[in-house]
């Protein structure tokens, strides 16, 4: 997704910035925001001379804006649809466009968002891409023909995943722990609401006029680029669209009352698994609830922890051992989860507990923490310091906030947590009655 096209020296200016001062920030390039009368936001970010063009077309829409019942499956269909070409623009002629263009195409598809990206190295063309992307987006399509046509593309798609035991675990980790929330169910959907997309035309269009709309989209262009050129080219090819003005009210998941569990007895030899997940917070670059999380984790379960070390290494019971705790705009799961090189799932998942009671009453060192930091630092400098790759970060984090200073901001949040901080947190959420267990074990090989 991140194509490695060298600013050498910009990047060895920011990692020695950063190893200069805490103060220095992450993400150090000038951005401008703007907007149309119509909701749409446009930010921009020049970096010359690069002769390297990302542009990305941010819609807030994913699982989340999946709310009413039997419909798990627009987000997955439309983000198909956005390569299928429009009317006006057929698919035959947008994929020439792109091989004329010489381009490469991205899709960040996440619960909250969907971001759709082009990079070129051809900064003439910019005025076709604003003409060709718009056309994409605003009349992106939603036929009894493409409807039926593409769910059973999507069927395919998810019976080819089925046999896949983590898929399988995570599906049914997010239906035990959340009760109404759309994250209960996975970005791809459900495979039964997929059967049924085909007599659902309306409601289709119904959320293309909600989402797909300039007041949930946000248009990314980074590069070697000229703000006072693009801006009135995107208000003559984006100006007309019409705003949607839904605010969308996701169900509020209720609290966590009691511990849940659920198994999955897999019909075939496969390694056990465990999944460990306890309510935690929305992605927040104010409060430090989830930046506090985020050090913990690392602390506790990445490669370089003890336990680990223990499990992985030493006792040799695991094959993997991490931590999923994705950002989101909503409250998610923070999630411990191992493969198993034995069927000792109860004593992974005690050694995991004792872990995580262990930090609600020991502090972490100050060595420790500050070498979370810094690698937090170096991987986030890393991920920007490419006109590409900088892009792909900075359409991530908008998808979440639609701020491009939310990284800063967050970077400063982690420099501001403490060891107590992050103590306060643990007790605070990894409680007995907030967790959710799931457990899958292997049949035994005939």
């Amino acid at each position: 997704m991140q194509k490695r096209i060298a600013l050498a020296l910009a990047a060895s200016v920011l990692l020695a910035g950063l190893g200069r001062s805490s103060d220095q920030e992450v993400f150090s390039r000038a951005t401008r925001t703007d907007g149309l009368p119509n909701g749409l936001k446009i930010v921009t970010i020049p970096v010359q001379p690069s002769k390297v063009v990302s542009y990305y077309t941010i819609v807030r829409s994913g699982s989340r804006n999946e709310v009413e019942s039997g419909a798990s499956d627009f987000a997955r269909f439309f983000e198909h649809m956005m390569f299928h070409g429009t009317h006006q623009i057929p698919r035959a002629d947008y994929t020439a466009f792109l091989t004329r263009l010489g381009a490469g195409t991205n899709v960040i598809a996440t619960d909250d968002f969907t971001a759709y990206g082009i990079v070129f190295t051809n900064p003439d063309s910019l005025a076709d891409v604003i003409k060709t992307e718009a056309d994409r987006v605003i009349n992106v399509e939603s036929t009894k023909d493409s409807i039926q046509a593409e769910g059973l593309i999507i069927q395919g798609e998810n019976s080819a995943t089925v046999s896949n035991p983590d898929r399988r675990l995570f599906e049914l980790l997010r239906a035990t722990a959340f009760d109404k929330h759309p994250y209960r169910h996975a970005a791809p959907g459900s495979p039964a609401d997929f059967r049924g997309l085909s007599r659902r035309q309306a409601d289709s269009l119904l959320y293309k006029k909600r989402f797909y709309a300039p007041d949930n989209t946000i248009l990314l262009i980074a590069g070697d680029i000229n703000r006072d050129e693009l801006l009135p080219l995107i208000r003559t090819y984006y100006g007309g669209w019409e705003a949607s003005k839904f605010t969308l009210q996701p169900p509020a998941e209720p609290f966590q009352s009691r511990p849940k569990r659920a198994h999955i007895e897999w019909p075939a030899k496969t390694l056990a698994r465990l999944a460990i997940a306890f309510r935690g917070p929305a992605y927040s670059d104010k409060v430090n609830d989830k930046a506090a999380l985020d050090l913990l984790a690392s602390a506790a379960f990445s490669s370089s922890s003890p336990l680990y070390h223990k499990l992985v290494f030493e006792e040799r019971t695991c094959l993997s051992l991490g931590t999923s705790f994705p950002n989101t705009r909503d409250p998610s799961l923070f999630v411990v989860n191992a493969v198993l090189k034995n069927d000792d799932v109860a004593g992974v998942e005690e050694a995991i507990l004792k872990e995580l009671e262990r930090l609600q009453h020991e502090l972490l060192s100050a060595r420790t923490l500050a070498e979370i930091r810094s690698n937090l630092k170096y991987a986030m400098a890393d991920s920007l310091s490419t006109t590409g790759g900088m892009a792909a970060t900075v359409a991530f984090y908008l998808g979440l906030t639609g701020d491009p200073g939310t990284i800063n901001k967050l970077f400063n949040l982690y420099d501001k947590v403490t060891a107590r901080d992050i103590q306060d947190m643990a007790k605070k959420y990894f409680r007995p009655e907030n967790a959710t267990v799931v457990t899958l074990k292997g049949g035994k090989a005939k």
